[in-house]
């Protein structure tokens, strides 16, 4: 049974998709996830088992979370029933449960699975609660999301969380030689020929996604041409015209903007330009607001280069402005511009890390007045109590540097900025030694 989702027969006499029509049916006939359905792994143990616990699959797409779901509520002969998360809510969430119930009057107990359950908010994730706890239906969700970030902490202490990898090419290919050689669910009852690569080629294309695989492998078949014979013949063009351009994996409100940010700044930290323009690719081509690459650009010229080079931060902030007039397409050009200074100049977190013990004794000793030679005394009371009495003025002294303290006493011998030896702030530090002496 399936409730508020897809039919995967949903008009008599139609037939589906490859990809639906190659779904395995038993363990044994899946491809891949060797680390969960491996011999003595735990979805095999718990197959072999019978009892069936409530999960949540993350992984990407097309990597056999649906599948694994059915197969597990089939072999427990429980009652399953799917429904997408995009579709459905509270209200349908409260019939399963009572259909669920009436099922659990007979024996038989019922697999909800849940499509896309990060797109389920709070109180529809709370619906399911009551009925996981008291074992009133098996819960299994899917998530191409974190779902530390995504699923409710009291519903994810109820479910055991399975982490799903995208395919590797090996698999992959496995699984569209399935599907060319299977006469009944797959293509194996056409008469075909595929060019040497062209298995190769969709296979990396697809980036681990056997979904996108096997659709293209079928749209390939669809817009072969045929000789006299009916022979379809896939060509390498043929197949390229079949991918087109996949979309990059890239959510920019999900984990992987994050991977993929967080990439970016650290190849840039690393001093390694082609890493970071690698990742500014994929980020420009994901559709990523330029303007906050910009701004993560802005706050790296502090945060990495700071004083090591002035001028980095001049530079980030005329790439942003520069984004910002241009605009996108020709965008990226000063995107790639200012990736390539940051990344190969000289580092340091010097006057990052400086604010930072500051911050520290600041939270340590809490408001510390100041000494009063260095207060204003802008009236008569302020003169007399001691305010700014005994300050010297830096630019009557040589070089204008002159030994007075600045901060409270409780702080003097506290030091926070100390200059790198890389690149301008090694001047700084000459300069500041040379002040002390």
């Amino acid at each position: 049974m399936e409730l508020f989702g897809r039919e995967e027969y949903s008009k008599p006499g139609a037939r589906p998709p490859l990809a639906g029509r190659m779904r395995p049916k038993r363990i044994d006939e899946f491809v891949g996830q060797g680390h969960l359905v491996g011999e003595g792994r735990f979805l095999n143990s718990i197959l072999k088992k019978g009892d069936l616990p409530s999960l949540i699959l993350w992984g990407p797409p097309g990597t056999g979370k649906t599948t694994i779901a059915r197969i597990l509520a089939g072999a427990s002969g429980a009652e399953f029933v799917e429904f997408s998360a995009v579709l459905s809510g509270v209200k349908e969430i409260r019939e399963v449960v009572k259909e669920a119930k009436e099922n659990l009057k007979s024996g038989k107990k019922t697999v909800l699975f849940v499509d896309e359950i990060h797109r389920f908010n709070k109180a529809q994730q709370d619906a399911f609660l009551h009925s996981v706890e008291d074992g009133t239906i098996t819960l299994i969700g899917a998530t191409t999301e974190n779902p530390s970030f995504e699923v409710n902490g009291p519903l994810l202490s109820r479910c055991k969380v399975l982490v799903l990898e995208g395919l590797s090419q090996e698999s992959i290919r496995k699984i569209l030689d399935r599907a060319l050689k299977d006469r009944d669910r797959g293509l194996g009852g056409l008469a075909h020929r595929i060019d040497e690569g062209v298995e190769e080629f969709i296979a990396d294309g697809s980036h681990g996604d056997a979904r996108a695989a096997l659709n293209c492998l079928e749209t390939a078949f669809m817009i072969a041409g045929t000789d006299g014979s009916g022979m379809r013949h896939i060509t390498m063009d043929v197949a390229v015209e079949a991918m087109q351009k996949k979309a990059l994996l890239y959510d920019k409100s999900g984990e992987e903007h994050y991977n993929v940010i967080s990439a970016f700044i650290k190849s840039m930290r690393g001093s390694d330009p082609d890493s970071a323009l690698y990742w500014l690719a994929r980020m420009v081509e994901a559709g990523e607001d330029p303007l906050f690459i910009a701004r993560r650009m802005v706050i790296f010229a502090s945060e990495d280069i700071g004083n090591a080079d002035p001028r980095a931060l001049s530079v980030a902030l005329s790439i942003k402005e520069a984004v910002d007039f241009v605009g996108m397409p020709e965008g990226w050009i000063p995107l790639a511009h200012g990736v390539t200074y940051l990344a190969t100049a000289p580092k340091s977190n010097a006057s990052y890390t400086a604010y930072l013990d500051a911050l520290e004794d600041v939270k340590k000793y809490g408001a510390l007045p100041a000494p009063l030679h260095i207060r204003n005394a802008p009236t008569r009371l302020m003169k007399d109590l001691g305010y700014s009495k005994g300050y010297k003025y830096p630019h009557d002294f040589k070089g204008a540097v002159v030994e007075q303290d600045y901060r409270p006493p409780e702080l003097k011998d506290r030091a926070y900025y100390r200059p790198s030896e890389r690149g301008y702030e090694k001047e700084i530090r000459e300069r500041m030694e040379k002040g002390k002496k």
